[in-house]
């Protein structure tokens, strides 16, 4: 059996969900953000001309698409510019049916879902693990990267989350 890094098979049982060899023809992004409290607005903003620019509010493409990624990276990009010390990078790939979102930062803690309740804060993480297909993160030197993925056709159960 083929091993990735450490003990994990590769495929969807990879608690990190890394791609064992990058997509080809894949619609790839990659934006750096300082800490600032428009940094969030920007990345909502660059994620909807992204998925513009690659043709995925096209017929083909789940209807709430944009509007669930723009939710999602906003969830994510948030925790990295409350949780962490410093810049935090967002990367986009789309490529073989799956729009894939990843924010790097310097924050040392993974994030956590908490379940909906009448609490005013913490239920970002409980709004990815309920509308992404796959969610995780990945520890990497001092920070980490929290990533999520979406379905980018219309097809049946495509970008839904997967039982």
């Amino acid at each position: 059996m083929l091993q990735l890094s450490g003990d994990r098979p590769p495929g969807p049982a990879s608690s990190d969900g890394a791609f064992p060899q990058p997509p080809l023809r894949a619609g790839h992004l990659r934006v750096t953000y300082d800490p600032r409290p428009t940094a969030v607005r920007e990345a909502r903003a660059t994620v909807r001309r992204q998925l513009e620019e690659w043709g995925l509010t096209e017929q083909d493409a789940p209807e709430d698409l944009v509007d669930t990624a723009e939710l999602l990276v906003s969830e994510v990009t948030t925790n990295a510019l409350l949780h962490s010390a410093g810049r935090f990078t967002l990367t986009l790939s789309a490529a073989h049916g799956t729009l894939r979102c990843e924010v790097d930062d310097t924050g040392p803690r993974p994030p956590r879902v908490v379940q909906a309740s009448g609490a005013e804060n913490g239920r970002g993480m409980f709004l990815v693990a309920a509308l992404a297909r796959r969610w995780g993160c990945r520890q990497e030197g001092p920070g980490k990267t929290v990533w999520f993925e979406l379905g980018t056709c219309a097809c049946d159960g495509c970008g839904r989350r997967q039982p």
